[in-house]
């Protein structure tokens, strides 16, 4: 692995060699994805990209290099793309989930610390998430019950729906001053709602 800054400038020759070839892709640091017309394009991109990649000293990572339709999806960057929906991948999901855990374990108590530390978590995922072409609004209306659910059993250190009319829904915005995912995506999809 090599940093995005020296991956910037190392292969800004194989950006150059692409456009050349005529293809067009999107690169960002040593990610990148080739957009072609058919399988027999995209294994001629292929062929081109280790090519390139090999005067540079570099080769593909087989786990990370593949050949897919946009009809049954790819991953890039964290999202899930494809014809049909343009949202988080499920490993970018459990990431985010592990780091809400860390934070609503039920042994802390629930203080003012520890809804700033999980608005930092929601803010820097949400925005990073809710794009103009995302389509992540109904999972981030089920991330935002479960972070719910996380904080009621962490305030009352056990797991019962009875906690749900506790600690309501209005009181997790107003008065824990707890954001929404949901709300994120007001802004940049409320067009397409």
């Amino acid at each position: 692995m090599i940093s995005p800054l020296l991956a910037n400038i190392v292969l800004n020759k194989l950006d150059w060699r692409l456009e050349e070839a005529g293809y067009r892709f999107v690169r960002y640091a040593d990610d990148f994805v080739v957009v072609c017309k058919d399988r027999t394009q995209a294994e001629a991109a292929r062929a081109k990209v280790e090519e390139v990649l090999t005067e540079l000293g570099l080769k593909l990572s087989p786990e990370k290099t593949k050949i897919a339709s946009y009809g049954k999806g790819y991953e890039f960057l964290g999202f899930q793309l494809s014809s049909k929906s343009r949202t988080m991948r499920p490993k970018s999901q459990e990431k985010f989930k592990t780091k809400i855990r860390e934070i609503t374990r039920r042994c802390n108590n629930l203080d003012a610390e520890v809804i700033k530390r999980l608005n930092q978590v929601i803010r820097g995922t949400a925005n990073y998430f809710a794009t103009d072409f995302s389509t992540c609004i109904k999972l981030f209306q089920k991330l935002d019950k479960w972070i719910r659910m996380r904080v009621r059993c962490m305030k009352y250190k056990r797991k019962l729906t009875t906690d749900n009319a506790r600690l309501r829904l209005g009181t997790f915005e107003r008065k824990l001053g707890l954001l929404k995912m949901l709300d994120f995506t007001a802004t940049t999809m409320g067009k397409s709602l």
